[in-house]
């Protein structure tokens, strides 16, 4: 069994329940005793039935839901609203449809501070921030649409500009909702391999969200199995598959056991709840 180091511990999930009320209806159940540890650099995906409190528990974590019981954490200190250390990625991009692909990933550098020789929070520069835009533009393979606007852009390439304008603010973890749920299967593959590539490049935490157990199994270092509502964790299943990953590694024989496994456990779920 893994032992984990109080300093690789990131953000700890302690017993949180959530329960949503509903106007002329009995309360809805969403999270029920969910305790999760997340260690520093590491890529977790979530799978489960739909309405099992994945995207419950991702804004929990990201502050922007409250929760009823139990405690969320990051570095031992209760998380209690949105943060720069916390960048988050919607299905939907979110983008300033009349700021540039540059202007938009400039946009959040503007509420945060960096630390200049004496220690002193200061703002950044103007060119600060284009460098640092442009860095990233460069990081999701964007270049040479630096000035272009939302509306010329496809849904790819406008989820590259979320991930790159994510990434400018230097947050710790990542926590992202099925980023690529609503693109096609060639643009979602491609922007997988880019995640790996960046994720192993940077090496942030990701807490990612996903329906789909191929993309789980690919991209996670553990996979999280929640149940059917009201939402509990099943099962976490470390996935031990060597970095770097491309679509390729779909063919190896223990991707396809994991894969298995895990669908099969989720699809079990799926029977089981009530019609």
């Amino acid at each position: 069994m893994e032992v984990m180091h109080m300093a690789d511990l990131l953000i700890d999930i302690v017993d949180v329940h959530k329960r949503y009320k509903v106007e002329k209806g009995p309360s809805v159940n969403a999270l029920n005793g969910v305790s999760l540890s997340i260690k520093r650099n590491e890529f977790v995906c979530v799978v489960g039935p739909s309405g099992c409190g994945k995207t419950t528990l991702l804004n929990i974590i990201a502050g922007l839901e409250s929760y009823d019981s139990g405690s969320v954490t990051m570095h031992g200190q209760p998380i209690i609203g949105p943060g720069p250390e916390r960048g988050v990625i919607f299905q939907q991009y979110a983008l300033f449809p009349w700021m540039t692909v540059e202007k938009n990933i400039e946009y959040g550098l503007k509420f945060i501070r960096k630390r200049d020789a004496d220690g002193n929070e200061v703002r950044f520069t103007a060119e600060e921030k284009r460098e640092l835009a442009h860095h990233y533009i460069k990081m999701v393979n964007l270049s040479g649409f630096e000035n272009s606007y939302p509306k010329a852009l496809s849904g790819g390439m406008k989820q590259r500009v979320a991930i790159a304008r994510a990434y400018a603010l230097n947050p710790e973890v990542l926590l992202m909702d099925e980023p690529f749920g609503a693109l096609d299967a060639q643009t979602r593959a491609q922007l997988q391999e880019d995640l790996l590539r960046t994720w192993e490049k940077e090496k942030k935490t990701v807490f990612f969200i996903t329906h789909d157990v191929d993309e789980a199994v690919l991209l996670a270092s553990k996979v999280v199995i929640m149940s059917a509502r009201p939402g509990q964790i099943k099962e976490i299943v470390d996935i031990d598959l060597p970095y770097p990953r491309t679509q390729a590694t779909k063919m190896d024989e223990t991707f396809m056991r994991y894969k298995n496994y895990i669908w099969d456990t989720v699809y079990k779920m799926y029977l089981e709840i009530p019609k």
